[in-house]
């Protein structure tokens, strides 16, 4: 496993932009793939965004799709989620998160490493 210290949330205005940090300790972590999930109060966790081991695969929710970056630096050990035009809808608690297959996996089963979350609150 990794552990993974997620950071940069905050309150914006809707139509703001958020970059949200995770920043992983672990010797393996290159070959980890990684995600992002969010759980807002009364919801279940959604997948949001993840990236392959080598960042040359991404995926995206769709109701974020356009509007959400995923990005990693190997070299720092760090994933990123650049956020973008932020409606209040993304409101939640962000969650970092590794996969030890290296996929940018959509299901959270595939994950077996999370940070403690950061939180998104965008007001109307």
């Amino acid at each position: 496993q990794v552990q993974l210290v997620e950071s940069g949330g905050g309150v914006v205005q809707a139509g703001g932009s958020l970059r949200l940090s995770c920043a992983a300790s672990g010797r393996t972590f290159s070959s980890y793939g990684m995600g992002w999930f969010r759980q807002a109060p009364g919801k279940e966790r959604e997948f949001v965004a993840a990236i392959s081991w080598s960042g040359a695969i991404t995926k995206y929710a769709d109701d974020v799709k356009g509007r959400f970056t995923i990005s990693r630096d190997n070299a720092k050990n760090t994933v990123y989620l650049q956020m973008n035009s932020l409606k209040p809808e993304d409101t939640a608690v962000y969650y970092c998160a590794g996969n030890p297959g290296g996929a940018p996996g959509r299901l959270d089963v595939s994950y077996d490493s999370w940070g403690r979350g950061t939180q998104v609150t965008v007001s109307s």
